[in-house]
């Protein structure tokens, strides 16, 4: 039969053993000798045989005493240790963080974000991988991430989503005489030459909605399957594009005063919503809970830069 042995009776004679005497152990302990007495009196009944004799009210500790407290010892070391480990886990100060993002956010905002997020906590590690938004929301439906970032997706009984609001800015160079206008209409770009994503993408999609109801052409010259790209084309003076507001800041923090583009809004507004999305059928943890608390935030005052 297995002992029931408790951490209290492990404890009460790792004491003994280092003190010498019970009288010594109960003063570490805080406890009186009579409870001190039962304690270890209860641990030999449940393992079966005694580890001291008692010698003139000495306690001889036997040679099981010894093997038994070398035992002892590590099993106290390691629930010390694990209790070290989920107190720190309970402060976010450990653990691990796999975050799905797709390519716009990766570049510059997350390892941005990231990086404060765990500038106090050494032992937390991130795993950050870029892809589609729809290979995002499939890894957080299928629990392979804590947190994904995505362009807004269906509702999906997988995944629970956070809304988070953006719009698309126009990328232009800087010395073109659009620069001058504090905002960009469709009648600024009319049948202008185009760096747009996809034709399939909703926010292409909506541009063309947008020109169309205006009376005006949206001329696709460049597709393209991220923003990033279509700023290549805008840098070499081939064409304009409405991008995110994210890969926009992330322009103007990676290129700095060099950059060659500039931005402006773009009226009537159009919408660019990505969101946070975590798995449905877990709780986060609690470092993944705090992490998606810093995020709108966060690219709320990221793309303060555009």
């Amino acid at each position: 039969m297995i002992p029931n042995l408790s951490i209290r009776q492990l404890q009460t004679f790792r004491e003994i053993m280092r003190s010498g005497t019970v009288s010594a152990a109960s003063r570490v302990l805080g406890r009186t000798q009579p409870s001190v007495s039962a304690m270890l009196a209860n641990l030999e009944t449940e393992l079966g045989f005694d580890l001291f004799e008692r010698r003139k009210g000495r306690l001889i500790p036997t040679p099981e005493a010894h093997f038994f407290f070398e035992e002892t010892q590590e099993i106290l070391d390691r629930i010390d240790r694990t209790a070290q480990t989920m107190r720190e886990i309970g402060d976010l100060d450990r653990g691990q963080l796999k975050i799905a993002s797709l390519p716009g956010a990766s570049l510059f905002l997350l390892p941005r974000i990231v990086a404060d997020f765990v500038r106090d906590r050494p032992q937390v590690n991130v795993l950050l991988m870029t892809r589609t938004s729809i290979k995002v929301c499939d890894w957080i439906a299928s629990q392979q991430y804590d947190v994904g970032i995505a362009e807004m997706p269906d509702q999906h009984g997988s995944i629970n989503i956070q809304p988070i609001g953006l719009e698309c800015v126009c990328a232009l160079r800087k010395d073109d005489p659009l620069a001058a206008k504090s905002a960009l209409t469709p009648d600024d770009l009319d049948n202008a030459p185009m760096a747009a994503l996809y034709k399939e993408h909703l926010t292409t999609q909506n541009a063309q909605r947008v020109f169309a109801e205006a009376g005006k052409r949206f001329r696709v010259r460049f597709e393209t399957s991220v923003f990033v790209t279509a700023l290549s084309f805008v840098e070499q003076g081939a064409s304009y594009a409405l991008i995110d507001q994210i890969s926009a800041a992330s322009y103007r923090l990676n290129r700095g005063h060099e950059g060659v583009l500039t931005f402006r809004p773009f009226r009537p507004r159009l919408p660019y919503n990505i969101a946070v999305v975590t798995p449905a059928h877990r709780p986060p943890s609690r470092l993944a809970a705090a992490f998606c608390d810093t995020i709108e935030r966060e690219v709320k005052r990221f793309i303060e830069m555009v």
